[in-house]
């Protein structure tokens, strides 16, 4: 029988596939076994009440979700009170997903997220940095440092900072987050993107731009998993393009130790589900006897690259 643990810092999982934040919501517990993930990631919260972008804020592209939701959130009051107490209910790990518009700000609400019931935080660090001129905290190493330091000084709890794709310094932020303090990382957040529609000349999404994720962009994330396992010795998680087992294959050879699906789920609710049970069978297939060892698996040494940041 397969042995579909990895660790994750210091936790265990009991397999390496979980939901990516924003993808994932009480209600799905309808459908999914939440006590089969390896972990729980909560829709990112902030500590005010927030209304999200205006409309429309979703659009259906090939082979991809354009989408600019904004966060919207009940506040850190509403998910204390009401949500966390329902996802005590379930044995998978619960990590939480904080945003912040400052360094400041993030270690506030980190600090509040010390409560039983929650096992890691993961830090959204590809949101707006109002110090920065509204930049991504992760776009450069040094944000990525002021941030994460002071998050990691507010809180005794392990912490997941995920990153943005839309930087050009990739390697180079995953190891400031990782001599900040950060215990593992997740790579990544969605693309910058845009999409018109020639019929009314308007954007697709009232806010013009937004996040590109589903199938589309699995190379360039893979390509940027790959990049920062070879940068870090922490923990990666790959998250961008997952819906099936050998997508989540395809990212631990890169150097992932575990996996979050997010718009596949949108597609079809069963996807994690279905991506453990296919890990499962890959790896009896393959004889691998534990799926842990397929962190780092792909077979590159004659094809180095000595700067993790080269481009073509």
């Amino acid at each position: 029988m397969v042995d579909l643990r990895v660790t994750v810092g210091s936790l265990t999982l009991d397999n390496p596939v979980m939901p990516a934040s924003g993808t994932f919501a009480d209600g799905l517990a309808q459908i999914v076994p939440f006590d089969r993930l390896g972990a729980m990631v909560t829709k990112t919260i902030t500590a005010e009440l927030r209304g999200g972008n205006p409309t429309p804020r979703v659009a259906e592209l090939d082979q991809a979700m354009l989408n600019s939701i904004g966060i919207p959130s009940n506040g850190v009051a509403y998910f204390v009170q009401k949500s966390l107490p329902f996802y005590r209910r379930f044995k998978s790990p619960l990590v939480v997903s904080i945003s912040a518009p400052s360094a400041d700000a993030f270690a506030e609400l980190a600090a509040r997220m010390e409560l039983p019931g929650i096992a890691a935080i993961e830090a959204n660090i590809s949101c707006p940095n109002i110090e920065e001129s509204g930049k991504a905290f992760a776009m450069n190493p040094r944000s990525t440092d002021a941030a994460v330091q002071k998050i990691r000084n507010a809180t005794r709890l392990p912490l997941w900072v995920k990153l943005t794709p839309n930087t050009s310094e990739v390697a180079a932020v995953a190891r400031a987050a990782e001599n900040a303090g950060a215990d593992a990382l997740v790579v990544a957040n969605t693309i910058l993107a845009m999409s018109i529609d020639i019929e009314t000349f308007k954007p697709r999404l009232g806010s013009i731009m937004g996040g590109l994720s589903g199938p589309a962009i699995k190379p360039i994330v893979v390509r940027m998993t790959y990049q920062c396992a070879k940068a870090v010795s922490i923990p990666v998680i790959g998250c961008g393009g997952i819906s099936t087992a050998e997508d989540a294959v395809e990212y631990m050879m890169a150097g992932a130790t575990a996996v979050q699906v997010g718009t596949a789920t949108f597609l079809r609710p069963s996807a994690m589900i279905d991506v453990i049970d296919g890990l499962a069978a890959f790896c009896d297939r393959k004889g691998i006897a534990r799926a842990a060892d397929l962190t780092g698996l792909v077979r590159d040494a004659e094809m180095a690259v000595d700067d993790l940041e080269a481009v073509p």
